[in-house]
């Protein structure tokens, strides 16, 4: 599936929404909460020019928010809606976010997941991130990753 990145912009705000919450939805049950990334004001880190969109034919289908901390270039989120699940647009907005932190000139990048979404333990490590803490965070137990570039 062929998909453009872009920078997000304000009226894009409410498919933003809509792609993470698809995204995330799946994990409420599990973690007892909503997770952190359906929790974002997205309204200001549009403003704040930190998110980026995947679109397919104009619309929406993937999210990426992402920004610069005294830690580093952090991933914050990364969301790919779930009816294009294995088309490569979560695997496109890493690579995006690689070469935005190679371009800001970051050596690494890292991000954080609840280590009771599975998938991602097994999906970071595949794509190159390496756990390097796991700490506790708003009742959560967080894993900490960082990819080197």
């Amino acid at each position: 599936m062929e998909s453009t990145i872009r920078q997000a912009v304000a009226a894009d705000t409410p498919a933003i929404r809509s792609c993470v919450n698809e995204a995330f939805s799946p994990y409420i049950a599990r973690i007892g909460t909503s997770p952190a990334p359906m929790l974002l004001d997205f309204d200001a880190h549009v403003r704040d020019r930190h998110i980026w969109v995947a679109s397919v034919t104009g619309e929406v289908v993937g999210v990426l928010v992402q920004y610069e901390t005294p830690e580093g270039f952090y991933i914050d989120t990364v969301a790919s809606h779930p009816r294009t699940r294995g088309c490569g647009i979560g695997k496109a907005l890493l690579v995006f976010a690689e070469g935005e932190a190679a371009r800001r000139g970051f050596d690494s990048l890292y991000l954080c997941t609840n280590a009771k979404m599975f998938e991602n333990q097994v999906l970071y490590p595949k794509v190159g991130y390496v756990e390097y803490d796991r700490k506790r965070s708003q009742g959560h137990e967080r894993i900490y990753y960082r990819k080197f570039l």
